[in-house]
């Protein structure tokens, strides 16, 4: 059986183009913003690639990186806690936290008030994708890469059991049809978008939302 015929269904929300125009894009609102400069923070891991590709893109400004993690919210409190902090100081900064998604708005609006409490001057959410249909807290980014439906996607940063983060594009795909670990990738509608080789991911690659 081909790795076509074995792939489950799906459809490319944004390909190459439209994540580099996005990336772009932002990078470009950002200088605007931040003509002294700015701290990019990135919330590990889905916003490690995002957050790569926009600092490449900021080239007008001065721009400082850092990276942040979270646990999951326990399902006993709802509460989260930071398991990996920034290195930088960010007393007096500007900052844009910088996510792969938002949808709830509750890690979000986490993460803003926990870089104020580091004494940020001014802090801004960027991100690549908005679901704003499963918004719980009223938070609005102001950096917004595309605005999508309440459907489940892989790619930019974006996994599903830590794989297919790697992917250079956004794909809406089904859940059911992720049961299959080791189900080939290949829902790619244009061959021309495929990784190689054959439209798999390669051994070892890791790529969750």
């Amino acid at each position: 059986m081909s790795p076509d015929a074995a792939a489950p269904p799906g459809r490319v929300l944004l390909d190459r183009a439209a994540v580099r125009a996005a990336v772009d894009r932002l990078a470009r609102e950002i200088e605007a913003d931040f003509p002294d400069g700015v701290v990019l923070v990135g919330v590990l891991k889905g916003a490690l690639l995002f957050c790569a590709d926009l600092a490449r893109a900021i080239d007008a400004v001065d721009v400082l990186v850092d990276f942040l993690a979270i646990s999951r919210y326990a399902p006993d409190s709802g509460r989260v806690r930071i398991v990996c902090d920034v290195s930088l100081d960010l007393s007096g900064r500007d900052v844009v936290v910088v996510e792969d998604l938002i949808d709830t708005g509750l890690t979000a609006s986490y993460l803003v008030r926990y870089v104020e409490a580091l004494g940020a001057r001014r802090i801004e959410l960027c991100t690549l994708l908005d679901r704003p249909a499963r918004r719980i807290l009223p938070v609005a980014p102001r950096y917004v890469g595309a605005v999508i439906d309440d459907v489940f996607v892989l790619g930019g940063g974006l996994h599903h059991r830590d794989r297919y983060r790697n992917l250079p594009v956004v794909l809406e795909v089904d859940r059911a049809a992720l049961a299959d670990p080791d189900a080939p990738l290949a829902w790619f509608t244009d061959p021309e978008e495929r990784p190689d080789p054959g439209g798999t991911l390669a051994p070892g690659s890791e790529a969750t939302a």
